[in-house]
């Protein structure tokens, strides 16, 4: 078993390079992504958030427009706008659902003890 890991291991730093696979690039793309910006949307249930969602997806209301009428956090009046933030700012959920999105990407509803999310990651650095 040993052997078999020393072997794939091998493989996997001729393939991809010592550097990027020294770095973690290997293994997870976002370790070198610290903050995030993003923006959500937080109402009281999954229900609610899945209809704003699919408003948004079918063109009905932006993104902005609808943590402005719906988001019951005070971020609502800055379009949902969090600004940037680490992975240890945030609940575990929701952190780990914005270093995962893509930018520009709606998330599904995330729960939290404060809610329901809707997660729109808008940059990365």
């Amino acid at each position: 078993m040993k052997n078999l890991i020393k072997l794939f291991l091998s493989i996997a730093i001729a393939f991809t390079g010592l550097s990027s696979f020294a770095a973690g690039g290997f293994f997870n793309p976002n370790l070198d992504i610290t903050e995030v910006r993003a923006s959500h949307i937080l109402v009281s249930s999954r229900k609610e958030a899945l209809e704003i969602k699919k408003n948004i997806l079918n063109g009905n209301i932006s993104f902005e427009d609808a943590a402005l009428r719906y988001s019951q956090c005070p971020s609502g009046r800055r379009g949902g706008d969090l600004g940037y933030f680490n992975r240890k700012q945030m609940v575990q959920s929701f952190s780990d659902t914005a270093f995962d999105l893509k930018i520009g990407e709606i998330s599904a509803p995330v729960g939290t003890k404060f809610g329901w999310h809707i997660i729109k990651t808008t940059d990365k650095r």
